[in-house]
């Protein structure tokens, strides 16, 4: 903790926390303003925001108290889909930062469910569990730079989605097994985890099986966002 008061440093770190993450936000704003593609503009902000949210964590006490309030920042992001996905909040550098055609109603979908699952997995598992180090990590790492090396190296598409290429399912998989290996490391560095041959060999099943569901042509109609969440928790929760 920051301060011997555990209240005052929880206070403390989620208004680091908030701020550092407000920061990634208005960077991504900036470089979308300034003409970086928007679908990698996009995918940018995908990757990093859950990703430097876990990096904060251990800013907070222990406790559920230290979860609730770390959770306070992906849940005012919640607000905030709601809000400009509906039309009450004009923000075009938000929408164009996030969506992939420019229409403020696309919040209201991938980033709504991204923004509901960094707070979920936040609050149900906090630092202690796998479950929650999958599911962000196949989210974040995994389904963002699918899209990424999908566009650029996915020349060969998959015979049974034309849409999915090869190589972004191969490296969905990759990056959101290497990042949950990773972030294993760092939680039990803290103590908050025993790290494990059979907890890597578990997040490997996890990224895998992530990756097939988001190369399947029913994340494409329901949102990736949604099933690659679903997909990771569901067999996490069946591994860990």
């Amino acid at each position: 903790m920051l301060f011997e008061n555990s209240m005052v440093s929880d206070l403390f770190a989620a208004v680091v926390c908030c701020g550092v993450i407000f920061a990634f936000l208005l960077l991504w704003q900036v470089t979308a303003k300034c003409g970086l593609d928007q679908k990698l503009n996009r995918k940018l902000v995908h990757i990093s925001i859950g990703l430097v949210f876990m990096l904060c964590w251990p800013l907070f006490s222990a406790g559920y108290r230290g979860a609730i309030l770390a959770a306070i920042t992906p849940g005012v992001n919640i607000i905030r889909m709601l809000l400009i996905g509906s039309g009450i909040w004009k923000d075009e550098a938000t929408v164009k930062s996030m969506s992939r055609y420019g229409n403020y109603r696309e919040l209201l979908k991938g980033p709504l469910y991204y923004a509901i699952t960094v707070t979920l997995a936040c609050v149900v598992y906090w630092r202690t569990s796998p479950i929650g180090i999958a599911a962000l990590c196949n989210l974040c790492a995994g389904d963002g730079l699918a899209d990424v090396v999908g566009r650029r190296l996915g020349r060969k598409k998959l015979p049974y989605n034309r849409n999915k290429s090869i190589a972004g399912s191969v490296a969905m998989a990759t990056a959101g097994f290497l990042s949950s290996v990773g972030y294993m490391y760092y939680f039990s560095y803290f103590g908050y985890i025993q790290e494990s041959w059979g907890m890597i060999l578990g997040f490997l099943v996890v990224s895998l099986a992530s990756a097939l569901v988001e190369s399947l042509p029913i994340s494409t109609e329901l949102d990736d966002n949604l099933t690659v969440s679903l997909t990771s928790i569901f067999i996490g929760s069946l591994i860990f």
